[in-house]
């Protein structure tokens, strides 16, 4: 029976399960979406409920069916989700959705705390609302005392997961220190506030400790779960362990998000201006990171594209690449979709679309747009004295030529890549499980 580390990869859209085995090949995978419902508010979110059911089925038929032998299970989710837990270790609310709208005024919370700006730079936490999951916690102590009555325990989603399993209550690096507002990274500790509002967390501690739980009669090292996109780093910097080259990583997918671990510059009320923030590594390492919604962003604006020229909504997939075009775009350096900053209902500017010629050279203006605002995040992460020599791209838009081909002609100086392995995020919480797998 080959031995496997099991892997639960939740992101807002699919939820996938891997088997990896000792050399990290992917020898099983499982991929479901779950009709969303809603929460107390009406707002849509996830259906918790049915994603624990998945998980802990799908690991006891693996189990029951004995072709392979769980040794260690671990976790990655998407951030800026939070559960809470009663005395009796119960959940209390639903999973609320990162997107949703909040009617509360954080103005006297971020004068209580320094200023919004200051609060903000050392917390690495642009003011997002709900994307700040230490504001998701104020909001609901506010806004839901007949719930913050009842909290005893509050868990990031990936340790949540973690304590179905486990019945451990921890926390990680990677989760606390992703755009949460409950980091400072001047002390690299919880900020002071959370004591003032008398919120206690459990203590962060590196990843790669995982607790032996007795599941369905067999021992498992179960893992304490981490932070998508800080996981999806993990198997680059183990490559990259003797290398002096510094490499950024682009996680693409409905964010953009690139990711620097060599900056050793703090973050500047610049830098938090312009959508950079910091992420954390497993072991409590600095992140610089940018971060944009420009794959929400790509997928609404191809939609209109499709539906003015009548082609499928996935047409873009079978362009040709054209690098005189991709070149001819890029001198002319005009953004005519996104002019300037982008509208809530992330739509550019439509009107454009009447003067181009074709459904292709529209679709070449828009992913230029992306890949120059891609362009300037990364850039913006940057230290002064850096020594960048390759840029990796993860996700989705690794398969998009033609983003790539624009990378490739705004970056001449560095090596456009992609990290050997795909799904990186499960890989990277695989590998922390590694000493467990004999």
């Amino acid at each position: 029976m080959k031995k496997v580390i099991a892997v639960f990869d939740i992101g807002k859209t699919n939820k996938k399960l891997f088997l990896f085995d000792n050399k990290y090949n992917v020898v099983y995978t499982n991929s479901i979406r779950f009709t969303e419902c809603v929460d107390d508010d009406g707002y849509p979110c996830d259906d918790i409920e049915a994603i624990e059911n998945w998980i802990q089925n799908k690991i006891k038929t693996i189990q029951e069916k004995n072709e392979f032998q769980i040794k260690a299970i671990n976790f990655t989710t998407h951030g800026a989700t939070l559960v809470y837990l009663d005395e009796d270790g119960n959940r209390i609310t639903p999973l609320y959705n990162y997107l949703k709208p909040i009617e509360i005024d954080f103005t006297s919370f971020y004068e209580a705390n320094g200023g919004i700006e200051e609060f903000s730079r050392k917390t690495a936490s642009p003011a997002y609302g709900m994307l700040n999951s230490g504001l998701q916690m104020y909001w609901l102590k506010q806004i839901k005392p007949h719930y913050w009555s009842k909290v005893k325990t509050i868990l990031h989603y990936p340790q949540y997961l973690s304590y179905l399993f486990s019945n451990k209550i921890t926390a990680d690096f990677t989760s606390v220190g992703a755009h949460t507002a409950i980091w400072d990274f001047d002390t690299m500790q919880y900020h002071k506030w959370l004591e003032k509002e008398n919120i206690i967390l459990p203590e962060p501690k590196p990843s790669k400790n995982a607790a032996l739980a007795n599941v369905n009669g067999q021992e498992i090292a179960i893992g304490k779960g981490l932070h998508d996109s800080s996981s999806s780093i993990i198997p680059l910097l183990e490559n990259k362990e003797n290398s002096d080259n510094e490499f950024v990583l682009l996680s693409t997918g409905t964010w953009i998000i690139c990711m620097n671990p060599f900056s050793k510059e703090t973050l500047t009320a610049g830098q938090l201006n312009n959508d950079c923030l910091c992420f954390m590594t497993p072991d409590k390492k600095q992140i610089k990171s940018s971060m944009q919604f420009l794959g929400r962003i790509h997928e609404v604006n191809a939609i209109a594209l499709s539906e003015y020229y009548d082609v499928e909504k996935s047409h873009f997939l079978e362009l040709t690449l054209n690098k005189e075009l991709c070149s001819d775009i890029l001198s002319k350096n005009k953004h005519l979709f996104f002019p300037s900053d982008i509208a809530e209902d992330f739509k550019g500017d439509l009107n454009q679309i009447k003067n181009f010629e074709n459904y292709d050279s529209a679709y070449y203006q828009l992913i230029f747009e992306i890949a120059q605002r891609v362009h300037e995040g990364i850039k913006c992460i940057l230290d002064s004295k850096n020594n960048l020599k390759d840029v990796y791209i993860s996700g989705g838009f690794n398969r998009n030529d033609i983003f790539v081909e624009y990378l490739k002609q705004l970056m001449p100086e560095q090596n456009i890549q992609f990290p050997e392995g795909k799904n990186a995020s499960a890989l990277g919480a695989a590998l922390l499980m590694k000493d467990y797998l004999y």
